[in-house]
């Protein structure tokens, strides 16, 4: 995994002192909460100033350039389905003009499961792939960790039954949350980064990389 206070040499050589990291962990931090804020308030206008023109976007039910994840968002949200996402503390690695930043998340999704009103929350933390262009930090690459989720009923008179052989298929860090978004007729991808495991090692290398200078933000998980 990556240190704090990270400024060394990039592959360039490029160099940032101590008050340029600050600064750029600030804008950093800004980005970051202006996404969740965006996103979920449906301000997609100002939520595509957060990437960069290449950006990526990574999700339990989709995964592809963050122009079409505005676009099917924007669907969803216009048809009713939120998706809502409560930030907590950031860790953020600064190298010459790239950066990784780690931020603990919530997701929350409110929705029917066979005509019983549930919400799910869904605890982990996006891990960003950070670059500043033109003077601007924005986002390269977007993919959440999911470390552990819960289904509550809303009403607590009601009875639900999940299906035992579909949760189970499923990756315990988000199996609720899948298992939701599945009934409600999402396609649901398998195998991404939960708190440890093969995925989120292969992440970790990635960010890594990316600092040392890497041509891209790893392998987006398709």
């Amino acid at each position: 995994m990556l240190t704090n206070d990270v400024s060394a040499d990039t592959a360039s050589g490029n160099r940032r002192d101590a008050a340029e990291v600050a600064r750029a962990r600030r804008e950093i931090r800004d980005t970051v909460e202006s996404w969740a804020v965006w996103r979920d308030a449906g301000d997609w206008e100002r939520f595509a100033t957060v990437w960069h023109d290449d950006g990526y976007m990574t999700a339990t039910w989709f995964q592809g350039a963050y122009t079409e994840f505005i676009r099917v968002s924007r669907e969803g949200f216009e048809a009713g389905v939120r998706i809502l996402h409560f930030l907590g503390g950031c860790s953020i690695d600064v190298v010459g003009d790239r950066a990784i930043a780690q931020t603990k998340m919530t997701i929350s999704q409110r929705a029917e499961i066979d005509g019983v009103g549930v919400d799910v929350l869904c605890t982990g933390r996006f891990y960003d792939f950070f670059e500043c262009r033109a003077g601007q930090w924005r986002i390269v690459r977007r993919q959440p960790i999911y470390e552990k989720d819960q289904l509550f009923v809303i009403d607590p008179s009601a009875t639900l039954a999940l299906d035992p052989d579909l949760l189970d298929s499923l990756p315990t860090g988000y199996r609720h949350l899948g298992y939701l978004q599945v009934k409600q007729g999402f396609t649901v991808k398998n195998h991404l980064p939960g708190l440890v495991g093969d995925a989120v090692d292969e992440l970790y290398r990635a960010g890594a990389a990316w600092l040392g200078g890497a041509p891209s933000a790893g392998i987006p998980l398709h």
